[in-house]
């Protein structure tokens, strides 16, 4: 079962080679990766996507928590989450097929931008599922070039606090 873990850790260097390097000594594979900064100076957020089982997922966030500079790991739980991704996908778009373009990304809240001669680069946000409901659409016309971030996510504000929260910050 997939599962998105959000790992709160100091600004430090090594923060994120030590989660990695744990992973891959226990034979652990990450699906999906995102780092940023979060709301307090010096503290930066890891959101990983894992594939594996309850009691597996339990023992991967025991071990993060006791890395040095880890602050909180949290399961981020369907439903109680809002996740998301960022997608820029450039498109071959003749001139004549450029509007359908543009108004299916509108569709997507997509926003063009850049247009080339003969290609057309959208930005798009959304959950994964749109986003791949959207690149399965652009598929026929051509995809030239295609990036995607890992999945980043936020608990609900309707979501309980204690949802698997191992630590909390000091």
């Amino acid at each position: 079962m997939k599962h998105t873990i959000s790992v709160t850790v100091e600004d430090r260097p090594g923060a994120l080679t030590r989660i990695t390097t744990m992973f891959a000594r226990r034979g652990f594979n990450i699906d999906s990766l995102a780092v940023g900064p979060t709301e307090r100076p010096g503290v930066s957020c890891i959101t990983l996507r894992v594939d594996c089982a309850q009691h597996t997922l339990e023992q991967i966030e025991k071990q993060i928590h006791k890395l040095v500079n880890t602050l909180r790991v949290t399961e981020l739980v369907p439903g109680e989450a809002v996740e998301r991704e960022l997608m820029l996908i450039k498109v071959s778009a003749t001139p004549d097929r450029r509007a359908e373009l543009i108004a299916t990304a509108t569709a997507f809240s997509g926003r063009v931008v850049d247009l080339g001669a003969d290609t057309v680069v959208f930005e798009l946000t959304g959950t994964p599922e749109e986003l791949d409901a959207f690149h399965e659409l652009c598929r026929p016309q051509g995809i030239v070039e295609l990036v995607r971030t890992g999945r980043i996510g936020i608990s609900r504000a309707s979501a309980k606090r204690t949802t698997r929260r191992l630590a909390a910050i000091n």
